[in-house]
């Protein structure tokens, strides 16, 4: 007690004075920040409950719409109410109502989407576990005839768009026993023999999504008939005369084409890490290819044509392709593997001017031009936080929120479920990550992680009891990637958690250390925000 007068007595009282301040002004700044912090996660989470709700309703809207019989969705709500089918339905629609369940219905994702899932392999497996389209109407498959061509590109939309994207954020699961089965099967087929081995296509589409898709799944599996097909496809365009700049007349930088591009970047990315003989051999190929979109295929904001002439450079078609973040994905592939700077700055380029292309009619006005596009933001934004861009994603998904109907039903095609998928990687972005369940429309909760800690703000009307659960590096742990290079319809990971690290929480004033992997339990009362 001498000592802490005599302490006391020795310092100016001035100089006291501002020292106390000082003290009281960073704790008072401190608890600012952190109340500012917890506030910007609340809009993020209405912003997030907003996108969740308008997916529960797709799911609804389409339900209702579902074949009585069969319980499949049809591919539309007009022309084509009869059939189902595996590159439309199964592809881009199926998926993400299923997606949406895992998220926010857990019964009904374990109900009648697991239900449609083993229905459409009983109807629609045609060539071994290969789909074809299947008629409601008359109860059998809507061809006589069994068309390779068809059957193939069925099989590669449905595996790449729908079943892919669920295996990322699912793990093992049915969805992804199918869709290994119905790859085994194609590559079992493999009808086109080329001086490199037989391959299943000479579709342009269809062996960009193989070279997307046998690059991931060699990597799941560590099964090395996955890279062998990958590779023969490397050889065919790389080391042959199907060059995608050298030898085509027309390429398209858009979809329906503009898969080979991020394809051979994602098998160049491959055989990086395990065979670097074919890694050299396939350098100069992959580069020239990516150098020459380049110079011919840009706008002058950077953003890529919908298709030209990579020999003459003519622009065959001068529209904006909404597919842009797709093609930029191989270009930061090679940016991570490389350290190629040009490829980086090349997709910043695009990113930096996208304040100019606020509802923009990418796609003659539908939701589903907004859904690439956006999509294509968000998974390039997740590695280059560029202000502009998270304001540009934030101002266009309420333009594709608007053309959403009171049904559910955005435009009565399968591109609906596009709109789902888009918005799902934006609450996740809102959330970092984070679900809860169970999922109830009225909890409210968003996140927002700055150096180093997450904040996460939840509100209720009615009491609620669950679980928030936490994002993995599914790159890794489901994936087993070397690098979590940017992928078409990929679910960006925001904040991530270690199934092996103690983590501090503090909830309110009470403070923590625990393990997360399993989730943390959350109890709230009526109208309580924590």
């Amino acid at each position: 007690m001498t000592f802490q007068n005599n302490l006391y007595e020795s310092i100016n009282p001035g100089i006291f004075l501002m020292l106390f301040l000082t003290i009281i002004f960073h704790y008072s700044c401190h608890n600012r920040q952190n109340e500012a912090k917890f506030e910007t996660a609340l809009v993020n989470g209405t912003l997030a409950n907003e996108g969740f709700l308008r997916c529960t309703r797709f799911v609804d809207g389409w339900l209702r719409h579902a074949d009585p019989a069969t319980g499949l969705i049809p591919r539309n709500l007009t022309n084509d109410r009869d059939i189902w089918n595996a590159h439309d339905c199964g592809a881009d629609n199926y998926p993400f109502m299923v997606l949406t369940s895992a998220i926010t219905n857990i019964p009904l994702f374990e109900g009648r989407m697991l239900d449609m899932l083993h229905m459409e392999t009983k109807l629609t497996s045609r060539l071994g576990a290969i789909p074809d389209v299947y008629s409601f109407t008359k109860k059998d498959f809507k061809y006589d005839e069994i068309d390779m061509a068809r059957l193939i590109f069925g099989g590669s939309e449905y595996i790449k768009d729908g079943l892919l994207p669920l295996t990322e954020w699912l793990g093992p699961s049915p969805w992804s026993e199918r869709m290994l089965s119905i790859l085994d099967d194609m590559w079992h087929i493999a009808p086109i023999q080329t001086p490199f081995g037989n391959i299943i296509s000479t579709n342009v589409e269809v062996n960009g999504e193989m070279l997307q898709v046998l690059s991931r799944i060699y990597w799941m599996t560590s099964d090395e008939k996955y890279l062998e097909y990958a590779i023969r496809l490397g050889n065919y365009y790389l080391l042959g005369d199907n060059h995608p700049t050298r030898d085509f007349t027309k390429l398209s930088l858009r979809d329906h084409g503009c898969e080979i591009v991020s394809g051979l970047c994602e098998l160049y990315a491959t055989i990086h890490f395990v065979r670097p003989d074919k890694n050299s051999a396939y350098k100069t190929a992959v580069y020239e290819m990516l150098d020459r979109i380049l110079e011919v295929g840009r706008n002058k904001d950077g953003l890529f044509y919908n298709r030209v002439n990579p020999q003459t450079a003519e622009i065959i078609n001068e529209g904006i392709a909404d597919n842009w973040g797709y093609t930029f994905n191989g270009y930061y592939t090679i940016y991570l593997i490389d350290g190629v700077e040009r490829y980086r700055e090349a997709v910043i380029l695009g990113l930096s001017h996208l304040d100019k292309y606020r509802n923009f009619d990418w796609e003659h006005g539908s939701a589903d031009g907004y859904a690439d596009a956006i999509e294509g933001a968000l998974n390039l934004y997740n590695r280059e936080r560029l202000s502009n861009v998270a304001d540009w994603i934030d101002s266009e998904m309420q333009v594709m929120w608007e053309k959403q109907q009171p049904s559910g039903i955005i435009e009565g095609w399968h591109g609906d479920g596009n709109f789902a998928r888009t918005t799902i990687m934006y609450c996740l972005w809102k959330t970092q990550g984070v679900t809860i369940q169970p999922w109830r429309e009225d909890v409210v909760y968003g996140a927002e992680f700055d150096n180093d800690i997450l904040y996460i703000t939840l509100q209720t009307q009615k009491p609620w009891k669950g679980k928030l659960l936490f994002d993995q590096p599914r790159s890794k742990t489901i994936m087993h990637l070397p690098l979590d290079w940017p992928r078409i319809n990929q679910f960006p990971e925001w904040f991530t958690i270690d199934s092996e690290t103690i983590y501090s929480v503090q909830i309110n004033e009470n403070k923590d250390e625990r393990f997360l992997f399993d989730g943390l339990p959350v109890e709230l009362t009526t109208g309580q925000s924590r």
